[in-house]
């Protein structure tokens, strides 16, 4: 989960354990990001796109070309059509604008896992 915004990464983490998931990693920025995914190559990845530092675009760029498989699903605010089209031309796998809405994460936990 990398997003500068506790209050997200919290909301993260509480969808992700309703589905049974109790293990991830927390960035605040894209530096962290790119050094925690070299460091433990998780299976998917949750990367806002405006952060300090290192943005989301550049830190997905960075992850993808170490490991081009990598599963990442960009989170924005400011969703709009011209960010979505860059950030699946970009590798990204999907895209959920903020606020977060829980029911959009049982599609992508369902895609990626099988369900529970």
């Amino acid at each position: 989960i990398s997003d500068d915004s506790l209050l997200i990464r919290e909301q993260l983490k509480d969808i992700f354990m309703q589905y049974g998931c109790n293990h991830f990693f927390e960035a605040t920025n894209g530096e962290e990001t790119i050094e925690l995914y070299k460091k433990h190559q998780p299976d998917l990845v949750f990367l806002d796109i405006v952060m300090p530092g290192k943005d989301g675009f550049s830190a997905m760029q960075e992850v993808i070309s170490f490991h081009p498989e990598a599963d990442i699903v960009i989170l924005s605010s400011f969703g709009t059509q011209g960010q979505l089209k860059r950030a699946i031309e970009e590798g990204a796998r999907d895209f959920l604008q903020k606020p977060l809405r829980p029911e959009l994460f049982q599609s992508i936990i369902d895609k990626r896992f099988g369900g529970n």
